[in-house]
């Protein structure tokens, strides 16, 4: 019997096997697809000359977090490479705001939108450099924060205290006016937002939009040499080589529960696998509490908070193969590994407005990797291994476009919908779809099919607005890993700090449990005295 069985073999789940292992707690893995790594996998599906990341593809959070620096991956074969530019918006009429490696650059080219907006950006980034490293810090431990809250204190009051932590709460589009003049640098700030489910007018999403626009200037948009699956090719081995077990293909059907307290699982095929001091869940709250713990388990209130739980944005995606690069009528967005494709902030409010009334957006706003660009392992020289997604309400009502998609998903609407997007792309990009040599369909269904925390798609394990972070994060509470059960630990990202590959969940929820433990053998121990 393990010390601890872990459901689900994503990223925060391989990452919290990790830090158990370190601690010298034996460790048992379940995965119910038959292969590892949950959101983070590639392969050749596309094209066998192609690889291509099948969900995540960038990573400015893994590269920023400390959780997983100290896995010390790198060990396991893990490299990483870049862009020669990080991110680019170009707009119809030839213009390109272009977040570069370097900020001397980046703001060298938002000069040109507007003569002043190159040190207001190098301004901005002055204060990233002063609090950044405290607040991933804060960002990436259990709440609340309060060695590094403290330390994090200190520099925002060094760094103009209430005034920034205002900046911080604006919405997106409020900050890129206050900030700057020209377009820009708010084309940074809001396509950066809406990396995750943040309208412009959203409160807080100009802090988000900050955080991942200033971690794209520190640490770039680093992708994993030979596609995303090599990050979890790199978290297995390191299980495997401190003894961990992992086992895929078994779904994992209920928690056990004794005396209010989880000691084991039922896999699908009937197997109880104990747990001598822990269970934890990469997994949704909802599957969590409700499909393997039970209600009789539970709070009645926890129960009626689950009723509000507020998913993120469905997701749509596509995966080409293309026989050259892409020939963007803005020559500075060839050499970006992100590419933004939306008219101006204006179009991404339109988009916004639109999921926020149910429709599925007639202009989709579009996130477009281009892999090869980041990684010449991924397709044969002078080719690109390309994707692209758009976010698409939960629950749809109806189509803004002609095409009377309804999210039933069948073959007609993702084609459909495919077209769509290719059609955005199209028209900063002419001559882009006589390149397309093979492609996949990635509708939201089937996304949740291929993983099932992702929910219709939803990328994020549940909203990433101010009302469902940290103490709020699944549900009202302490926004900690600990649940109701004693000894289970929700350990995905439905836990503060939220989406994101970084691993901090599951190292939180890891933490926790070894607490928990010490704490009991100290308490032992001071009794036998």
């Amino acid at each position: 019997m393990p010390d601890a069985v872990v459901i689900g073999a994503g990223p925060n789940g391989l990452v919290a096997a990790n830090v158990l292992l370190d601690a010298g707690w034996s460790v048992e893995v379940l995965e119910a697809q038959e292969e590892p790594g949950g959101a983070v996998r590639s392969d050749r599906g596309v094209h066998p000359d192609y690889v291509s990341d099948v969900f995540s593809a960038f990573y400015p959070l893994a590269a920023a977090s400390p959780v997983l620096a100290r896995l010390d991956l790198a060990a396991e074969g893990l490299r990483w490479s870049h862009a020669p530019s990080v991110l680019a918006h170009p707009l119809r009429d030839g213009r390109c705001a272009v977040l570069e490696r370097r900020v001397q650059d980046t703001c060298a080219g938002l000069a040109e939108f507007a003569g002043a907006d190159g040190e207001a950006w190098e301004d901005m980034y002055r204060t990233w450099a002063r609090v950044g490293p405290d607040l991933v810090q804060a960002l990436f431990t259990p709440f609340p924060p309060v060695r590094s809250g403290l330390r994090l204190a200190a520099r925002l009051r060094a760094s103009g205290g209430l005034r920034l932590a205002r900046k911080l709460a604006l919405p997106v589009r409020r900050l890129g006016e206050e900030e700057f003049r020209g377009e820009g640098g708010r084309l940074l700030l809001a396509g950066n937002a809406l990396h995750a489910d943040l309208a412009p007018e959203a409160a807080g999403s100009g802090g988000f939009g900050w955080l991942m626009s200033m971690l794209g200037q520190s640490h770039g948009f680093p992708v994993p040499v030979g596609g995303s699956g090599a990050l979890t090719a790199a978290l297995v081995s390191r299980l495997r080589r401190r003894g961990g077990a992992l086992r895929c293909g078994e779904r994992v059907a209920a928690v056990v529960v004794r005396g209010g307290t989880a000691v084991g699982v039922r896999t699908g095929g009937g197997e109880t696998v104990g747990a001598r001091r822990a269970v934890l869940a990469d997994t949704s709250a909802q599957a969590l509490y409700r499909d393997l713990v039970g209600e009789e388990h539970l709070p009645s209130r926890l129960l009626r908070d689950l009723e509000h739980f507020h998913w993120d944005f469905a997701t749509f995606k596509l995966d080409w193969a293309l026989t050259g690069r892409v020939p963007w009528t803005a020559p500075q967005a060839a050499g970006a590994g992100t590419v933004h494709v939306a008219d101006g902030v204006d179009g991404l409010t339109r988009f916004a407005a639109q999921i926020a009334a149910g429709q599925v957006p007639d202009e989709p706003f579009t996130l477009f990797g281009q892999m090869t660009t980041a990684d010449p392992t991924r397709s044969p020289a002078g080719t690109e291994s390309a994707w692209a997604y758009t976010h698409l309400p939960q629950h749809i009502t109806s189509d803004a476009g002609p095409d009377r998609i309804t999210g039933r998903w069948d073959a007609r609407e993702q084609e459909a919908m495919a077209d769509r997007i290719e059609a955005q792309v199209e028209r900063i990009a002419p001559g882009f779809r006589s390149l397309i040599r093979a492609r996949r369909i990635l509708a939201p269904t089937t996304l949740q099919a291929m993983d099932e925390n992702l929910h219709n798609g939803a990328i994020n394990n549940g909203t990433t607005a101010l009302h469902q972070q940290a103490i709020f994060r699944p549900t009202p509470g302490t926004g900690r890993p600990e649940t109701p059960v004693k000894g289970l630990y929700l350990a995905s990202a439905a836990a503060h700090p939220g989406g994101g590959v970084h691993g901090a969940p599951g190292a939180n929820a890891a933490r926790a449990a070894l607490r928990r433990h010490g704490l009991h053998a100290l308490l032992h121990r001071a009794q036998r005295v």
